[in-house]
């Protein structure tokens, strides 16, 4: 059991956190070029932002006192790796806002390209310099995203990890074998193997700068796989994992991508394994947020995201094979817990 000094650590440098990544939020908006004519009123305030995150911060230390996983570290690197980032992050705001005005998503995009990536996937996501094809971009991408979410990617990450472990929990099996899909530059596996270091794993993603991120990332561990992949067409045996992860790759997929994607997971999955599933919560799970994912498509070139909050993600799941186990809301992200059925 944790003791009050470790909460008192934890949510201490949580908060510290939290202010670091809102710092360099409210710097890009500042300096962001207007996009269009949507009043402000009709935004959530940040106080209800805030309150939100804090009850993501309380859930996070819940889940560290009943021995999910370890309290998290104060910050991903050394004080000189956070300084690095903040400078690079900086930086490439002005090209980031040059892309925004110009609405231009797709200056990576190249013809010779279309011979080893998917077309949608050749995109400036997020108006971010090299989409995903530039190491300098696999560097700077997990501080982004915690400007984006200020400061609570990783709780959310976590919540997908807390469901995993209490699952694992009610299972007598020993030998355990997890994929991660779309793993980028391998934060979620990170988190899982500073929890469960036995667990054998393995992390797919079709970038090859995210993935030596990835590589990099969890060297310290044994019984990890890190290898090129597309999702459409996981490059293992049927009924090949225990368990599954899916994180933050569906709202950047097209429609009947995220069909194809979803049978593949249900393909390699043993039956009575399950995937937990997080990836930005839709219209209507709070609906004072609603105003803000319409505008976010728009504000971060997400070409697909419009459509995903309105998708019926149930319904792409249970066709593909899966059952639902549970679905809840954490901060901007949703876990849906899925299992494949077993025969017997």
């Amino acid at each position: 059991m944790p003791s009050p000094l470790e909460k008192l650590i934890f949510e201490t440098t949580q908060r510290a956190r939290s202010l670091w990544y809102s710092a360099h939020y409210a710097t890009a908006m500042r300096l962001a070029p207007r996009i269009d004519d949507l009043e402000a009123g009709r935004l959530p305030g940040w106080q209800a932002v805030y309150a939100d995150l804090t009850d993501l911060m309380r859930q996070d230390w819940r889940n560290v006192e009943e021995g999910l996983y370890p309290a998290p570290e104060p910050s991903s690197g050394s004080l000189a790796q956070q300084v690095r980032r903040s400078a690079a992050f900086l930086r490439d705001l002005g090209a980031v806002n040059r892309r925004r005005l110009a609405e231009n998503g797709s200056e990576i995009f190249a013809p010779e390209l279309l011979r080893r990536y998917p077309r949608y996937y050749l995109q400036n996501f997020h108006y971010q310099s090299g989409g995903y094809l530039t190491p300098e971009s696999a560097e700077l991408y997990d501080h982004q995203v915690e400007v984006l979410f200020v400061g609570g990617a990783d709780a959310m990450r976590r919540q997908a990890l807390a469901a995993l472990g209490r699952f694992r929990r009610s299972s007598p099996q020993r030998e355990v074998r997890h994929l991660d899909i779309a793993c980028g530059t391998g934060r979620f596996l990170e988190l899982l193997k500073t929890a469960h270091p036995r667990w054998r794993v393995a992390g797919i993603d079709l970038s090859p700068p995210y993935l030596a991120e990835a590589r990099k990332l969890t060297s310290s561990w044994s019984r990890r796989l890190i290898a090129q992949a597309n999702a459409e067409n996981i490059p293992f045996a049927d009924a090949a994992f225990d368990t599954a992860s899916c994180v933050f790759l569906f709202h950047e997929l097209p429609k009947k991508i995220r069909s194809r994607v979803a049978r593949e997971m249900f393909r390699v999955l043993k039956p009575g394994g399950r995937l937990f599933f997080l990836d930005s919560i839709q219209l209507g799970d709070r609906p004072d947020y609603d105003d803000l994912l319409e505008r976010f498509p728009a504000a971060f070139h997400e070409p697909y995201y419009a459509e995903f909050i309105r998708a019926d993600l149930p319904a792409v799941f249970e066709k593909a094979g899966f059952s639902i186990v549970s679905a809840e809301r954490a901060f901007f992200a949703k876990l849906i817990v899925l299992e494949k059925p077993d025969a017997r």
